[in-house]
């Protein structure tokens, strides 16, 4: 039986339904399986995922950031956990594609919705919750890879090399409280309203992350990353702030690049985690040979 066959059947046990049901599955994800679900008239988005600790990802952490995030109203609301099992409400939305996020009159629905995850979520959580610091990811990476024995270990005394000079140069940080995955398709419109969802990855941190990873993983152009920065600081960009915003960009892709390169040997999914990993690694080349010519 396959690991989403698997997921279905539990997925239509669970103690929530006021009846049978019949999941169906929805592609796309890289970490977790996933569902929707009718029942008694109402859609249902059903996450199913375990602990997954090489990847820093903790199903306790991700229920208090979905909880909260629900509370903010960042995100839709949390009908019923268990380990391993989170159930919401369905968006029937449209998922952003990376093209989406660049449109400049999203980038403005977004930025405000970037602000309330950040300084609202953490007045709504309850008990323990992580922090997620990239560089500390980046260093624990590179040790389960080396553990692993990789095909990549040859890379990492060169990529942890630059990562510490990364760290050095994003210097002290502000906390906030981060979502730390922000691909297009965690955006949802739902016509009036945009949703942010997936928080597997969710931590306090510096927003410098999500800023870099949010024109990272969709290629914001030179002019829009300049304007997402001084939105959201509410001043203009002097050379400092451009530089740590620069430095934590690439980290947010050298993170992307090694988390593909640990899911190479670490997960079941059917996933073409080389390639993914290609593409990572090329993007943060340019994006560290663009921090260095601005050194």
């Amino acid at each position: 039986m396959s690991i989403v066959q698997q997921a279905a059947e539990r997925v239509a046990g669970l103690a929530c339904w006021s009846g049978p049901v019949e999941p169906e599955p929805i592609t796309g994800g890289i970490t977790n399986v996933n569902f929707a679900v009718g029942d008694a008239g109402q859609r249902y988005f059903v996450r199913v995922g375990e602990d997954i600790p090489v990847h820093g990802v903790m199903r306790f952490n991700e229920t208090a950031a979905a909880r909260a995030a629900e509370a903010a109203g960042v995100s839709p609301a949390v009908i019923y956990t268990e380990p391993g099992i989170i159930v919401t409400r369905f968006v029937e939305g449209r998922t952003l594609g990376p093209e989406e996020v660049r449109d400049e009159a999203m980038l403005a629905r977004i930025l405000p919705l970037l602000k309330r995850c950040h300084r609202e979520i953490p007045s709504h959580l309850r008990g323990p919750v992580l922090i997620f610091w990239v560089f500390h990811v980046i260093r624990d990476y590179a040790a389960s890879l080396r553990e692993g024995r990789s095909r990549s270990v040859g890379l990492l005394p060169d990529l942890l090399g630059r990562a510490g000079r990364l760290e050095e140069a994003v210097g002290p940080v502000e906390l906030v409280f981060g979502h730390n995955d922000l691909l297009a398709a965690n955006f949802i419109d739902e016509g009036e309203r945009l949703w942010l969802v997936d928080w597997d990855y969710a931590g306090f941190n510096s927003p410098l992350f999500d800023l870099g990873g949010l024109a990272s993983n969709n290629e914001l152009d030179a002019a829009q990353e300049r304007w997402l920065l001084e939105a959201y600081f509410e001043r203009p960009a002097d050379a400092d702030l451009l530089r740590r915003y620069q430095a934590m960009k690439c980290a947010s892709l050298l993170r992307e690049t090694l988390w593909s390169m640990v899911s190479e040997i670490h997960s079941s999914l059917d996933v073409d985690y080389v390639a993914y990993t290609q593409e990572n690694l090329e993007r943060f080349e340019r994006a560290f040979a663009a921090f260095e010519q601005g050194a």
